[in-house]
């Protein structure tokens, strides 16, 4: 075995689109499931968090990510986030390479989202909404620009308004149609395509300012005390998500409302393994489509194996 290459954003950023990861995720579900687990460690307010994948014929991976949030009040700064993904030879069990792990995330995040959309939303959609203003948000511009060309009105909304102006200068800087909003239900009303990666613990979106037709893109809430759509707009939708096995029983987008009643299991139309196989999908160009993007080692690994292809050429 040669030297295993450790992959930067150097060494491939400029090689990949959005395109390419949201082709390797929909390729990877029309194969075999993988065989996923996770493993976290916590020490007071520190985490170390370890996601693992298999997939039959395609690979092995472990992102292992710790997250140390007092980092950023360290003189001089460190990240809060940092770790690396392990890619392994599904034959051999060879280590192929290391990824940076902030990296693949970043791209898995959006390219999961980018899918979902693809797949759920209405091809002509020309006014996106994106509900948070942080590093995800600026992704989902460049994401959704790429996959929509359609896309004419970009508007972001942000808890902290100079948040939002400030992410809105720099897309236009880089030629974007991209304006800060205050007024949320109108924004929420006026979207085709409504984009949330918040921290929210409490829902950000109501279905009552959803106009039909929208597709709704759920990127924020990852633990069970976390979600950002309301009961009405689940209610009055129809409801997918990347991976059963990651979200119905693991985020509280869903945890709350089917504990409640709200909704039930038999709403959950559909994931990736069956919209990729065009077992399910948006029912007319009217309804509502909510999509929970939960992430998932398998995502991370299908995403690393795209990241070494691109590598490699």
């Amino acid at each position: 075995m040669g030297q295993i290459p450790f992959i930067t954003s150097a060494d491939v950023e400029d090689k990949l689109t959005w395109t390419i990861i949201a082709d390797a995720l929909a390729a990877g579900h029309k194969g075999k499931k993988a065989e996923i687990g996770d493993l976290l460690l916590q020490h007071g307010g520190n985490a170390m968090l370890n996601r693992a994948a298999w997939i039959d014929g395609s690979g092995l991976a472990l992102k292992s990510m710790s997250v140390f949030p007092k980092n950023a009040d360290r003189s001089p700064a460190l990240p809060t986030i940092q770790g690396v993904m392990l890619l392994f030879d599904d034959e051999t069990g060879e280590v192929r390479a290391l990824i940076d792990g902030v990296l693949v995330t970043k791209w898995k995040t959006a390219g999961d989202s980018m899918l979902g959309a693809r797949l759920l939303a209405r091809k002509n959609s020309q006014n996106l909404l994106i509900i948070g203003s942080g590093n995800v948000a600026a992704s989902l511009i460049d994401a959704y620009l790429e996959i929509f060309p359609s896309i004419q009105q970009i508007e972001i909304w942000s808890r902290t308004y100079a948040n939002a102006e400030k992410l809105a200068r720099q897309s236009v800087v880089k030629g974007q149609n991209v304006v800060a909003v205050s007024d949320l239900p109108a924004a929420a009303g006026r979207a085709n395509i409504i984009s949330c990666a918040t921290m929210s613990t409490n829902p950000v979106i109501s279905g009552r300012w959803v106009k039909p037709g929208t597709h709704v893109d759920l990127i924020g809430a990852y633990s069970p005390q976390m979600r950002e759509a309301d009961d009405e707009l689940l209610q009055k939708s129809e409801i997918f998500v990347d991976a059963r096995a990651t979200t119905i029983a693991h985020i509280g987008e869903l945890m709350m409302p089917l504990a409640s009643g709200a909704i039930t299991r038999a709403d959950i139309l559909g994931d990736f393994y069956d919209l990729c196989k065009n077992k399910c999908g948006r029912s007319n160009e009217d309804a509502i489509t909510v999509f929970k993007n939960g992430g998932g080692a398998h995502l991370d690994l299908l995403t690393g194996l795209a990241m070494l292809e691109v590598y490699q050429q």
